[in-house]
């Protein structure tokens, strides 16, 4: 406070630096809704409530690990195998673990269904597996509702594509088999393993739970603005997968928007591609690719938390400087991680919060205007390389 001098003297004072630390917030939560009957002989888990999980023991405690009856089980076995760390499990329908079209939809004044997920503090993924052929009604809400809650939904291809051209004609189709979104991505085909409730015997899973652990995995190695395919987005626990790709097929169901997962020797089984689904080239989406739509959904979230404080102070000069003193910060910090095109941070983002973008009307209306853009990185789909024979001539 204000020092009040009585005496000739040299007084001190502290002086606020104005910087407010703006965290990142985490990236790779996943929520799953499925059922679950609980373990052997002990309760029944709750249901149309979200539960925290680190591990599948976790799960395995709480909601009684594999069983043949539930989808949801497999998937977050598979999301942990592959590099998954933190979960949000919402359990639906009965105690005995049987569900239906409603008790996965619920209702979002009542919080059940994948609304429970209301009072989950965070997540970034959202799988329901199979959800598509629970209904495309659910896989819908779903898709908008990750759009509210700024996640992406990993949706698996329809049961119903057993090659490529079912999955080109259901892309295709009016209206299409699939959700259309820019927080959706969908991936074909499903996987082989083996099921260790039937004597090992190999059986299709939908990829949903594999794939967000992938995604975890590639957060965590290389951050939220790599592309989660390629050679490095590799399978564990995968034999093969039920519908064999060839280069032609993928070259045909890329472009519609539909990523391919692939068998390539000797990397093994991969995720090869990384599009949402407006990603097809006839809608030229800006929000083409997934690792562009993840990383502006996490620079949304974590300004959204982080500039809280904003709320309720002096709408003028002195707080703008302050915004963008922190949110330039947070930027930064994201520009020399290698999050953003450029060699310099005026080519990379900007950060704008001055009397440009607030007008007196504004101001006067209570609103503080903050404008962030950023340069984003965009995947290498297509290399191509050039070849030319040379006859002794000079090369400049």
């Amino acid at each position: 406070m204000p020092t009040n001098p009585t005496y000739p003297g040299v007084y001190i004072e502290e002086v606020p630096s104005g910087v407010r630390t703006l965290v990142g917030v985490a990236t790779s939560v996943t929520a799953f809704v499925g059922t679950a009957a609980g373990p052997a002989g002990g309760p029944a888990p709750a249901l149309n409530t979200p539960v925290v999980i680190n591990n599948f023991g976790d799960y395995e405690r709480i909601f009684g690990g594999l069983q043949s009856t539930s989808k949801m089980s497999y998937a977050v076995r598979d999301y942990y195998v592959n590099g998954g760390a933190q979960a949000v499990i919402v359990a639906v329908g009965d105690d005995d673990g049987t569900a239906v079209e409603a008790d996965y939809t619920g209702s979002q004044v009542d919080k059940t269904g994948i609304y429970a997920l209301e009072d989950a503090d965070i997540f970034n993924m959202l799988c329901i597996p199979d959800a598509l052929s629970i209904s495309l009604n659910l896989a819908s809400l779903a898709s908008v509702y990750c759009e509210e809650r700024r996640a992406m939904f990993i949706l698996d291809a329809p049961t119903t594509w057993t090659n490529k051209t079912e999955a080109v004609n259901g892309v295709n189709a009016d209206p299409a088999e699939i959700v259309k979104s820019k927080n959706t991505a969908i991936y074909f085909p499903r996987l082989l393993q083996a099921d260790p409730l039937d004597d090992n015997n190999v059986k299709d899973y939908p990829p949903c739970g594999a794939i967000a652990g992938v995604i975890a995995r590639t957060d965590v190695n290389r951050g939220v603005w790599k592309a989660p395919a390629g050679l490095e987005a590799t399978f564990n626990n995968v034999l093969s997968l039920n519908v064999p790709l060839t280069d032609a097929e993928n070259g045909e169901l890329n472009p519609l928007g539909v990523n391919c997962l692939r068998v390539k020797p000797p990397a093994g089984r991969l995720i090869w591609g990384a599009r949402t689904t407006v990603g097809d080239d006839a809608t030229a989406s800006e929000w083409k690719y997934v690792p562009v739509r993840r990383l502006a959904l996490n620079i949304e979230e974590s300004l959204f938390r982080g500039t809280q404080w904003v709320v309720f102070e002096p709408n003028d000069e002195p707080l703008w400087a302050q915004i963008r003193l922190n949110v330039g910060a947070f930027m930064q910090d994201l520009f020399r991680k290698g999050a953003f095109q450029g060699t310099s941070p005026n080519e990379a983002y900007f950060v704008k919060c001055d009397r440009e973008v607030n007008p007196q009307n504004d101001i006067d209306k209570g609103i503080v205007n903050i404008l962030v853009g950023f340069a984003p990185l965009k995947p290498a789909e297509f290399v191509i390389i050039k070849l030319q024979q040379i006859a002794g001539q000079v090369q400049t």
